[in-house]
């Protein structure tokens, strides 16, 4: 087969990436003479920008997979294929041993299969505690950036740059990861780099979208719109994964979400202030809802496929989201501003520095979590988080919680153990078919 040259090769891919900045340059310059930079729909502006940004590195990465694959370029010995074999196939090694690879995943498997509901259920309080606690700290942090105005003398500011705060969480996350997989030993990493990219994307753009929304919504709007992300994450497990959900599934899920927003409005009815909710605020949670739910289950996907530990899965979405989310930050002049920011303002510097480790240790439960009990699990925890943030709060601060909260609460617990109940029950029956049809043989 005739093989396309090396020098060849990255030129094309050189050329493609500089091809797409000037391109995203002449669109951007179009863009703003149409939208006002400083009007409501500024948001749109920013996320074209953002999305032409993530261009420059997308575009040229497909190039490169497309023509190694298609000259068979990875399976060239030498050090200077050995990235290319890490992104194509997910390991430096010229001939890749899948016999490792399937004895652990079968052993994972097996060591799951094994548990008892005793260690199954440790194993979800451990994730659950470790996921309230670490996003309960980076949600009360969040706000605080994009909300509080920092004082610098007589000047007043408030930061705007949700896309910085995306890239400080990710890069934090990276290094934490990265370091903890040079200090022990994983098994060998099989999963192809470019996959990646798409969980990676997605989960930039849902923290650009929840970021970006409060300027436009309040705080528990955001919370009340997050209680319903369990149905949009099942919708899309079937679109993404194929995944087939019973019937019970279905119904507690939807029990689920309308008792959170029962228990949600009810929590609310004596705060102020609280009503601003614009058509672009809805449309940036909506944005949220949508990217969040294909994020969950592609990771889910990738899992089963190709069996990464959560560590490995961590650094190397962060890694891609690092790549995007500086792309698009040179390209707008981002990092500028918000280290011009910074230099003004030493106490924003703590705030990123607590939101990207409180960040950094949430994504550790996340990929832990969703690895064990699957993406559906992971986002019942995070809504039931939801309103224990906001119960948390009546508790503490004396606010009321009209009956339309307390029956909202018992009718999102009653859903979590019908849901428990009727699983275990579809289990036993599972168990009682196999013994029937080997007592058979």
């Amino acid at each position: 087969m005739q093989k396309c040259p090396g020098a060849t090769l990255f030129a094309l891919v050189i050329a493609t990436g500089f091809a797409t900045w000037v391109f995203s340059l002449i669109i951007s310059h179009a863009v703003r003479i149409i939208i006002d930079e400083e009007g409501e729909a500024s948001w749109i502006l920013r996320f074209i920008f953002t999305i032409l940004g993530y261009a420059t590195v997308f575009l040229p990465c497909y190039v490169l997979i497309h023509l190694s694959r298609r000259h068979n370029l990875h399976t060239l010995g030498g050090c200077q294929w050995r990235l290319l074999r890490l992104i194509l196939t997910g390991t430096t090694l010229e001939t890749a041993d899948e016999t490792d690879s399937k004895i652990s995943g079968t052993t994972r498997a097996s060591n799951l299969e094994s548990k008892t509901l005793y260690q199954k259920a440790i194993s979800l309080t451990y994730c659950c505690v470790g996921l309230q606690i670490s996003y309960l700290l980076w949600g009360i942090l969040q706000e605080k950036i994009m909300t509080r105005e920092y004082t610098d003398g007589d000047k007043i500011e408030q930061f705007t740059d949700s896309q910085f705060l995306v890239f400080v969480n990710r890069i934090l996350a990276f290094m934490f990861s990265g370091i903890y997989l040079l200090l022990t030993h994983q098994n060998v990493h099989r999963t192809p780099l470019y996959k990646y990219s798409f969980c990676s994307v997605s989960n930039t753009l849902s923290s650009w979208c929840q970021y970006e929304a409060l300027k436009f919504v309040s705080f528990p709007t955001q919370v009340l719109a997050k209680s319903a992300k369990v149905i949009p994450v099942m919708l899309m497990g079937k679109l993404v994964s194929r995944a087939q959900y019973k019937n019970y599934e279905y119904a507690t899920a939807v029990l689920i979400s309308v008792g959170m927003t029962a228990f949600l409005l009810g929590s609310g009815g004596d705060k102020k202030g609280n009503n601003v909710t614009t058509v672009s605020g809805a449309l940036l949670l909506c944005g949220y809802l949508i990217f969040d739910s294909f994020t969950a289950n592609w990771q889910s996907a990738l899992f089963k496929e190709h069996k990464p530990s959560s560590i490995q899965m961590m650094c190397g979405v962060n890694l891609m989201s690092c790549l995007f989310t500086s792309a698009s930050l040179v390209q707008q002049g981002g990092f500028f501003y918000s280290l011009s920011f910074a230099s003004r303002h030493p106490v924003f510097i703590m705030d990123c520095l607590l939101t990207a480790i409180s960040s950094a240790l949430g994504q550790l439960f996340i990929f832990a979590t969703i690895s064990k009990f699957g993406p559906v699990v992971f986002t019942i925890i995070m809504t039931v988080r939801q309103g224990l943030s906001i119960l948390l709060s009546c508790l503490l601060y004396k606010h009321h919680l009209s009956g339309m909260g307390i029956l909202g609460v018992f009718v999102v617990f009653l859903a979590i153990f019908l849901r428990i109940y009727y699983a275990q029950q579809h289990k036993k029956r599972k168990l009682d078919a196999a013994d029937v049809s080997a007592s058979k043989v």
